[in-house]
């Protein structure tokens, strides 16, 4: 016999932890990424919080449609404190992990305490996960808390992943690479199978493109040099706060080179997970496409 207390709310998360409450969570405090991931399916969260690569406000490419004048920031990484978030009064806390079940942005002391007061749910965003089943978690937590899930904008998700589709038949050797600049003489090359979004393109038809083997899980760190060697044609460039600004490499002779080559779009490694920010980024990379018409440019000299 299950001799636990009746709960009119759990949900158990990526780690296989319980969370349970007497009601439905109405305060949440949430990660930055997924509180915009709530957001977008009608959860307004009463707190958001970042990483360590976060600083004294908010990243406004992690924000998505967020209203930040209405939501209380209540800090990142290491200046994230228990009585910072607890003091916001949730009554669910909503974080990410890439894997292992590690709180990700969070000290480890803060998140160990904070399941002792208030529940703490736990999605996995890491590289093992599809797009659609990231998404798919966002969505079912949502619907736990009573979110509906608006018809139009899964309609629209599945028309931009046909759309998606058909222009990377059409443009079948248009090559994307996505990157998050370091700095004037470092760049960090994503590996496309390690991120959802990525292999969600590849897995749509885009020819995504494959930095060079070598340390690193999700990055291959070098030099512009070997990002022009690549010979994008589309180049997805990290617009989070924590990548270099473009003033700190405009200058380098191999960026301009690519710049000049290829189309370069804004990407953001931490999208928010629901179909309307999924529908926009591959309408995104469809228009690109179907702009380029699959003819590329040359090769860039060595």
């Amino acid at each position: 016999m299950d001799e636990r207390p009746h709960t009119a709310w759990e949900f158990t998360d990526d780690r296989g932890h319980r969370a349970a409450a007497p009601r439905a969570p109405r305060r949440v405090v949430a990660y930055i990424q997924a509180a915009a991931s709530l957001w977008d399916l009608g959860i307004r969260p009463v707190g958001i919080f970042g990483s360590y690569h976060d600083g004294e406000s908010p990243d406004l490419a992690k924000a998505g449609a967020l209203p930040l004048d209405d939501v209380a920031y209540l800090g990142a990484g290491a200046g994230l404190g228990l009585d910072d978030v607890l003091a916001a009064r949730p009554d669910l806390v909503v974080a990410l992990t890439y894997g292992g079940g590690q709180v990700y942005g969070v000290e480890p002391d803060v998140a160990k305490h904070l399941e002792e007061h208030v529940p703490v749910v736990v999605l996995d965003v890491g590289q093992g996960r599809s797009l659609s089943a990231v998404r798919e978690r966002m969505a079912e937590l949502g619907r736990s808390l009573g979110a509906v899930q608006e018809p139009s904008a899964l309609r629209e998700l599945a028309r931009a992943e046909q759309e998606l589709t058909a222009a990377a038949a059409a443009a079948s050797r248009v090559r994307v690479l996505a990157l998050s600049p370091g700095g004037p003489d470092t760049v960090h090359l994503a590996r496309p199978a390690k991120w959802p979004d990525l292999s969600a393109l590849t897995g749509l038809g885009v020819r995504t493109v494959e930095p060079p083997e070598g340390p690193g899980a999700n990055w291959s760190t070098g030099s512009w040099a070997d990002a022009a060697a690549l010979a994008p044609d589309v180049v997805l460039v990290d617009a989070r706060a924590n990548a270099a600004p473009p003033e700190q490499y405009a200058d380098d002779a191999r960026w301009a080179a690519v710049a000049e080559r290829a189309v370069v779009l804004p990407w953001n490694p931490e999208l928010a997970a629901g179909a309307t920010a999924h529908a926009a980024f591959f309408a995104q990379v469809a228009e690109v496409l179907r702009q380029r018409g699959g003819d590329s440019p040359p090769r860039l000299p060595d």
